[in-house]
């Protein structure tokens, strides 16, 4: 799409528009995988036009290709620096935002499932997705290298992959309706990986 005639007060407009479709494509992912997502559905799912859903997205390939960037710009705020804060309590506050009310959802845990098992069935949604995992593990990794200054980048990025196994994990056992103390004690195993001497 051209965004260089758009008007200013038009951009907002097309942003939130844009959005609309995303969460709507988002939404049927979750409730049907892929084979539930077509232009016409988002579009119905969005209370857009058809028209407009093609005007943002050539396919389906792109949209899907569009919402999985979506969930990667969700991922990367879980692990998001704040300099208000000192680099242990940075990396204690990601660990546990994994587990926030937002992602312990059926509709949640039911979309990150459809969008593991579309990386698997699909070359190019893999590749955005080990991509998307990448930064992940590269941004918890420099957080647990704030936090332990005295870790080398190698033992940081291993440690990283281990709290994303615990925390892949903890999502599949709160799909199964797991209770909370076992939510906790995924967080308090994420806790003593990140902080071990």
């Amino acid at each position: 799409m051209d965004t260089s005639t758009v008007k200013p007060g038009e951009q907002g407009e097309q942003v939130d528009r844009q959005s609309r479709i995303l969460e709507a494509a988002l939404a049927l992912l979750s409730r049907h995988g892929i084979s539930g997502v077509n232009m016409r559905a988002v579009a119905r799912e969005a209370g857009v036009a058809l028209g407009l859903v093609n005007y943002y997205f050539e396919d389906k390939s792109s949209l899907i290709r569009a919402a999985l960037n979506r969930i990667d710009e969700s991922d990367l705020r879980l692990v998001a620096p704040d300099p208000g804060s000192p680099p242990a309590e940075q990396l204690q506050k990601a660990l546990r935002r994994v587990a926030g009310p937002e992602f312990l959802t059926t509709q949640y845990l039911s979309l990150r499932l459809h969008l593991w098992a579309l990386a698997q069935a699909h070359e190019d949604f893999a590749v955005i997705n080990a991509a998307a995992f990448d930064r992940y593990l590269d941004g918890l990794a420099a957080l647990i290298g704030n936090a332990k200054p005295e870790l080398s980048s190698d033992e940081c990025r291993e440690r990283a992959a281990d709290i994303a196994v615990v925390q892949n994990g903890m999502w599949l056992t709160a799909l199964l309706g797991i209770d909370q103390a076992s939510i906790q004690r995924s967080i308090a195993r994420t806790e003593q990986i990140a902080f071990a001497s």
